[in-house]
């Protein structure tokens, strides 16, 4: 992993906490893979913002829920999509700025997407997406 913090050295807090942002960054992953809508959605904060790749706004769990209960199921690719946690930056102890390494693995050659997740740390210890932003990148 190329995960990055904002010190120079990282706490234990900050090792654990980097432990469990990728950890739901890969959940992303194979929820996907696996079009696993519910286990998708345990990922999302309740006052959750979701801009996806197409530039759909999705505003609270309930259109993020709508939304992927629709699309996910039916979504059908060649090959397969990785994730990747490539840099994490805590803007608070509790909130993560996360930039995902997101590839498209396909038969015709591989297509990236450039997510930014902000995360937050629940009472419970939890990291939840509370907000994120697809971007395509595109071979300049």
């Amino acid at each position: 992993m190329n995960t990055e913090t904002t010190a120079t050295e990282a706490t234990a807090t900050e090792t654990a906490d980097i432990k469990a942002i990728e950890l739901v960054v890969s959940t992303v992953e194979r929820a996907q893979r696996a079009k696993d809508v519910e286990g998708f959605l345990a990922l999302f904060h309740p006052d959750a913002l979701w801009t996806t790749a197409h530039g759909k706004v999705l505003i609270g769990f309930d259109a993020i829920a709508e939304f992927t209960r629709a699309v996910l199921p039916a979504a059908s690719w060649d090959g397969e999509v990785t994730y990747e946690a490539a840099h994490t930056q805590f803007l608070r102890p509790d909130v993560a700025a996360v930039k995902v390494r997101q590839v498209y693995h396909a038969p015709e050659g591989a297509s990236e997407g450039s997510p930014l997740y902000v995360m937050t740390k629940q009472d419970d210890g939890r990291w939840l997406l509370h907000a994120g932003q697809n971007t395509e990148v595109r071979a300049e």
